[in-house]
């Protein structure tokens, strides 16, 4: 029996059927020549081998008696007819028809009653590629987690070495109200103790931060508190949502975005949130208008030490002005490298005193409640945005990899939207490439096809600055070489 952590547990009362906390993956693989085996029987057969790879798959919640404090998990048998499931396109099958069907299966809630993930193998592509759409309870990962997670997912070739077999550990019991009761005591007992501990260096490092110098981080910005702090401007992406989901990815080459960030004296991350803040632009000129005022960005930062595995959510949330109100987009990157290295640095001094667990007896209620009462008062349609969007830029493996004998192709993410933060963007990297994913709500935007047209747009118009710039420099070094 482990307990759910403050965060996780977190995730799990937030949800509702408007929001569900999962978040996914879609994945495209190339099929060979002649190739006639069943998919989703070799997928299913894979998955089978491998459950004493991620806890999670075997990882079952129950809930505390009336709600009062969060969940514990325990162990479990996974159903794989029921966790891998084989869905059908529609003919021609195309592309567009592949992500509408994954917007469609990631509205679903998952089923609480058994262990909080599912695959969905995907048939029925024109060109006789397969695919599978994975989707797992933010409570049980974030995105470094899940990259452990891979291991049990994909091989590193198409014929894999043996996975040598290990027990599985026993299901258990599920425990008694006494026993949940007296766990979450001996929890938030642990979890005050704790905090009383390091509230002294909390203290410490917050004066710091807000009174403290400004200091100059190696290509960053100023590192203070005091930056990117402001609401963003109202636009049509901040309302309150429904529980239909859109969805569209794009794959774009690795190699040309790290010439970007060459060229730039930039990180990948500025050259990939200088494309989002393009597109951005774009959209909102045809939806009601481009604001004035900067649109602000939510960005997870994770808080893990280096090796760290474990399967839970260990991210906090930051904000960067995304500077959409400068057209020139190298301009535009300047000011987003020197807004997202202030945040990056701000949460390095930060990481040690931001907690991932703390007390939870009373806190399932209260955030029932009151995302209840969000929901329904409209307040997200109405008041100024603290973020108009979440932006996440995720590394990914370098080298390809397999699934059931096939090489995957494409990798594209999905994630969480709430009331107020209708478009969530998520990108990762994978053998070379960029996979973009816009997972949206339809009442914020209708059709996701949009949003990469309009980043491919971006990338466009960025790639044509950089030549310019790279032109009129051209002679004037040519020049300075010669009267060198």
């Amino acid at each position: 029996m482990r307990t759910a952590s403050g965060l996780d547990g977190a995730f799990l009362s937030l949800e509702t059927r408007d929001m569900p906390m999962h978040v996914g993956s879609l994945h495209l693989f190339e099929t060979p020549s002649g190739y006639r085996k069943d998919f989703t029987t070799q997928v299913r057969r894979m998955i089978a081998g491998r459950l004493h790879l991620a806890p999670i798959f075997t990882r079952r919640m129950v809930a505390a008696p009336l709600n009062f404090a969060n969940p514990v998990w325990i162990e479990t048998e996974a159903d794989l007819d029921f966790h891998v499931q084989r869905v059908d396109l529609p003919t021609p099958g195309t592309i567009a028809q592949l992500q509408d069907c994954v917007a469609g299966l990631h509205a679903r809630l998952l089923d609480r009653d058994r262990p909080l993930w599912m695959l969905y193998v995907i048939e029925g592509l024109a060109d006789g590629a397969k695919a599978y759409y994975v989707k797992i309870h933010h409570a049980l990962l974030d995105g470094q987690a899940g990259a452990a997670l891979a291991a049990a997912l994909f091989d590193l070739s198409p014929k894999p070495a043996p996975i040598k077999p290990r027990a599985a550990n026993p299901a258990e019991e599920e425990p008694g109200a006494l026993s949940l009761i007296a766990n979450a005591v001996r929890h938030d007992a642990a979890q005050y103790l704790k905090l009383a501990r390091s509230l002294p260096d909390a203290a410490r490092t917050l004066h710091g931060l807000v009174f403290g110098k400004d200091e100059k981080p190696a290509g960053a910005g100023t590192g203070s508190l005091r930056e990117n702090i402001a609401l963003g401007p109202r636009t049509p992406l901040n309302v309150t949502i429904t529980g239909e989901r859109s969805f569209a990815g794009l794959t774009l080459p690795l190699a040309e975005i790290k010439a970007i960030a060459h060229a730039c004296d930039a990180t990948i991350n500025d050259v990939a949130l200088t494309l989002c803040s393009g597109m951005l632009r774009r959209w909102l000129t045809r939806h009601g208008g481009l604001p004035k005022k900067p649109l602000m960005a939510s960005m997870p930062i994770s808080l893990r030490e280096k090796g760290d595995t474990e399967m839970t959510t260990q991210a906090t949330l930051s904000l960067v002005n995304l500077a959409t109100n400068i057209a020139d987009p190298l301009k535009r990157m300047a000011a987003l490298h020197a807004a997202s290295g202030a945040t990056k640095s701000v949460a390095g001094k930060a990481k040690s005193i931001i907690p991932t667990d703390f007390p939870t007896i009373g806190g399932p209620w209260l955030i029932r409640a009151a995302v209840a009462l969000y929901g329904r008062s409209n307040i997200a349609s109405l008041a100024p945005p603290l973020a108009n969007v979440v932006i996440s830029n995720v590394p990914g493996p370098p080298m390809p990899l397999y699934a059931a004998g096939l090489k995957m192709s494409d990798y594209w993410p999905l994630s969480i939207v709430t009331h107020g933060v209708g478009l969530n963007i998520t990108m990762m990297s994978y053998n070379g490439t960029l996979g973009v994913g816009f997972t949206a709500a339809r009442s914020a935007v209708e059709d996701a096809s949009e949003l990469v047209a309009d980043f491919n747009s971006a990338f466009a118009q960025l790639k044509k600055a950089l030549a310019e710039r790279n032109a009129v420099a051209a002679p004037e070094k040519r020049r300075s070489r010669r009267t060198a």
